[in-house]
This record gives structure tokens, C-alpha cells and sequence, in this order.
């Protein structure tokens, strides 16, 4: 199928992506959408602008719209707007996204991309999480944590890489604590820096962290797109 990728910045929407092309579908560009307010039902807060960048990394269109997460209804509509736009500038067949579990995400995309005639497409959905986490590690995905808010995780979790050392603390975390070990409720956020799929990596030049005692984020204030070595 021709798709348009559904692009947080995250380690699930990558991962999608990267699913995607590996079974053979083409994607011809990412959709970004752009959050006001990081209490956004839908939409990724953290860092959102920088997908620009890592779509260069990926070399892929992207495609950004800004969203005022006022409602559930005008997020729902924003997307469906940049969905038809969309649809109409490169002649896709689907949408692809990164959803993990969540029935409540599921139901609303698919019901937009059933109206547009298009197809909705989740390559991640009800993957054994552990082993989910697990597999991104193997396939080389440098993975950032960009925002928590979960009981915990704490302040010295931003900015910090998934390396296997900090997955095994994340894993010990989630079986004390009972928070998904893929995040799958939004208890993180993450930002890829580097995956098979990009051509160049980023690199976090500069940062600042946000606490407000119970969750925060890691606002990123500085990058450098970097030239992988062949």
C-alpha cells in the first residue's frame, strides 16, 4: 500500500514506519501534528517541532499542522482535515500508525480513515510489550526519554537513553509500580536520535528539564544532524 505515517517523533511511530517499509509498503510521507498544550488527548507534546528534522534524517516529506487541543472533537477534526489534504496530495491508500493497545485511539483514527475511504494500518498493535521493548534495543533504535509522568519515573529519567541498562531499571520500575513497560498509556515519551531507517543520526546538543514534582519533560533547546559513517 501507499501510506502516510502518523509521526510522532517517538519510538512507536518509528517503529511503525520502519515495520511498514520492511513488509513492503511505501511511505510517502510523515503527518506531524503539532500540539498548543501538552495535555493533548492524541497528540505527542515533547519536542513535536523536531520531527522536521528527523524527517530529513529519514528523507521523507512530512507534513505539519498545528493542533489546539480545545476538545476531543477539534483534535478528531484537525486530523481529519490533514488526513484529506493528505489523501489528495499523494494519493494514499492508508494510514499507518503506532499504536500499541489503546482501543480508545483505535476507534477514532479508524472511524476518520473509514470516512476518507482509506485504510488504517498498525503494525505495533498487541505486541507482547516487554519483548516489543526488547526488539527495538536489537534493532538498533537510539531511543531518548522526553517526558514522564508516572508514579516511578522520576526527574532523572529525562534525557536519558534506553540503553539496556536503563531498560532493565524500567522493566523492575514497571513490575513495582504497574506502568506499561512500552508506555503504552502515556506514562513517557520518547524521541528516536537514530534507527536503521535514517540516513543521518541526531545528536542532542543542549537540553533543559521541567519538573513540576510529579512529571515533567526534557525540552530539547539544541541539535546537530550528523553524517553516518559508511
Amino acid at each position: 500500500m501507499n501510506l502516510a505515517a502518523l509521526y510522532s517523533g517517538g519510538k512507536d511511530s518509528t517503529f511503525s514506519l520502519y515495520k511498514s517499509l520492511k513488509e513492503g509498503h511505501h511511505v510517502l510521507c510523515l503527518i506531524a501534528m503539532l500540539p498548543d498544550r501538552d495535555d493533548s488527548i492524541f497528540f505527542h507534546y515533547p519536542n513535536a517541532y523536531y520531527t522536521l528534522y528527523q524527517a530529513e534524517c529519514l528523507d521523507i516529506p512530512l507534513i505539519s499542522k498545528k493542533s489546539r487541543c480545545e476538545s476531543k472533537e477539534q483534535e478528531l477534526d484537525e486530523l481529519e482535515d490533514v488526513f484529506r489534504e493528505v489523501k489528495q496530495m499523494f494519493a494514499i491508500d492508508g494510514i499507518v500508525t503506532g499504536g500499541l493497545a489503546s482501543k480508545f485511539q483505535q476507534e477514532n483514527f479508524t472511524k476518520i480513515c473509514n470516512k476518507l475511504d482509506l485504510q488504517y494500518y498498525s503494525p505495533n498493535w498487541n505486541v507482547d510489550q516487554t519483548q516489543y521493548m526488547d526488539n527495538l534495543l536489537a534493532n538498533n533504535f537510539i531511543i531518548m526519554i522526553v517526558g514522564v509522568s508516572a508514579s516511578g519515573l522520576n526527574e532523572k529519567l529525562l534525557g536519558r537513553i534506553i540503553d539496556p541498562s536503563t531498560l532493565n531499571e524500567l522493566k523492575s520500575l514497571s513490575e513495582k509500580h504497574g506502568f506499561s513497560i512500552a508506555f503504552e498509556g502515556g506514562e513517557a515519551e520518547t524521541f528516536v536520535l537514530d534507527c536503521p531507517l535514517f540516513k543521518k543520526r541526531i545528536e542532542v546538543k543542549d537540553g533543559e528539564k521541567h519538573w513540576d514534582g510529579i512529571r515533567g519533560y526534557f525540552e530539547i533547546l539544541g541539535i546537530e544532524i550528523i553524517n553516518k559513517q559508511i
